[in-house]
């Protein structure tokens, strides 16, 4: 897989960050129309925290281009951002507030035009006395927990629900909704569970288009599809089959640039903690970027990077701002004060770092720092 061509950038800012930060939009609107069409339906865009860390600003108006007509966020200030991003967008894409209408005053949600994913009996309330007040239908989609335990109407609401359907009255019910919990790891019994204990509550409420799947939901199949899918980490590159070969496009790619190289020999040490020791002669390379860029800590002598084509070993532990590399069998022209070390590449994905980091993809992602030179290319 080969890396994105570098779009026109400021030359000055890039010589100035400690690291570069490549966004490939082309690759995720590829990897929409991707989903979308394993779908088979309506396909939704979760751009919640900044688009996963890379920048909602340039990611939603992509989706957008790329066909996207539905928009899921976790905070309501999320949802206005998104909102301004999508302000030329016609037409207006529907953007859904996950946290519920507890995120903040109906007023605000009205006067942004959005939408609500009502996760209580007391939000359903709500919002219904919402309506009443505009005097017109107002559109929600009404969560249902079923294996999360998070948030949700819980089945003892639901069951409430049923008995009282008046409940819902003044709401537009776009969607009738729940998550899955273990939807990475397609033999999990859960899985089967939840589409059962989602069918069975979607039976016993008024009529409406339903939403289960997310990114790896999308590949349990058919059955789980329904009229509506949310991928979210799948668009940004994630594989959403753990333990086969991912079958999205790589989106993000991560250069560190190398900025003094040390000789040293036993027994000296690197790093904070004294935690790597010099068994001989060797060279070490410092790189400008640490756990303040979302480098995590936790890649302290387990992570790794590309450096002249060869790969090396973070030594040491990852400090603030920098982070040591062994580059003692890489050449002096490639490994020198300057030259860029590839951190993230065709090479290392993100779920490699992560898997080295000890966490998720996701969280690799949504850490990414704001002290990175970022260039977007593709869209």
């Amino acid at each position: 897989m080969s890396e994105p061509e570098p779009a026109a950038t400021d030359s000055a800012a890039a010589a100035q960050a400690g690291a570069i930060l490549r966004i490939d939009l082309a690759a995720v609107q590829a990897n929409y129309r991707a989903l979308a069409e394993r779908a088979g339906g309506d396909c939704a865009a979760v751009v919640k925290a900044d688009a996963y860390g890379l920048g909602v600003a340039r990611v939603a108006p992509a989706l957008a281009r790329a066909g996207a007509k539905t928009f899921f966020v976790a905070p309501l200030n999320e949802a206005i951002t998104v909102r301004r991003c999508l302000a030329t967008v016609q037409p207006a894409p529907a953007i859904y507030v996950l946290n519920g209408l507890t995120a903040g005053p109906a007023a605000d949600f009205l006067a942004h035009d959005l939408t609500p994913v009502l996760n209580s009996l007391d939000e359903i309330e709500a919002w219904a006395a919402a309506a009443r007040s505009a005097e017109r239908a107002l559109p929600a989609a009404i969560h249902i927990d079923t294996g999360m335990s998070r948030l949700g109407l819980p089945a003892n609401e639901v069951e409430e629900l049923a008995q009282e359907p008046d409940r819902l009255k003044g709401i537009d019910v776009r969607y009738v909704m729940s998550h899955l919990a273990c939807a990475e790891d397609p033999d999990h019994p859960l899985n089967g569970e939840q589409l059962a204990a989602f069918t069975a509550a979607r039976a016993r409420l008024p009529k409406a288009p339903a939403s289960l799947a997310n990114s790896s939901g999308i590949f349990l199949g058919a059955g789980y599809h329904f009229d509506l899918v949310r991928p979210g980490a799948a668009l940004y590159g994630l594989n959403p089959t753990p333990g086969r070969p991912n079958p999205m496009r790589q989106v993000v790619y991560l250069q560190g640039k190398i900025l003094q190289v040390r000789e040293i020999d036993a027994p000296q040490t690197v790093g904070y903690g004294a935690t790597h020791r010099a068994d001989g002669p060797m060279r070490v390379a410092t790189v400008a970027l640490g756990y303040a860029d979302g480098y995590l800590r936790s890649l302290s002598n387990r992570g790794s990077a590309w450096v002249g084509g060869q790969r090396v070993s973070l030594i040491g532990r990852v400090s603030m701002d920098l982070t040591t590399f062994d580059v003692t069998g890489v050449s002096r022209e490639a490994a020198r004060p300057g030259e860029l070390v590839d951190l993230i590449s065709a090479d290392m994905s993100v779920d490699d770092v992560a898997e080295a980091a000890g966490t998720i993809g996701y969280e690799i992602l949504t850490s990414l720092g704001h002290r990175y030179h970022r260039i977007y290319s593709g869209d």
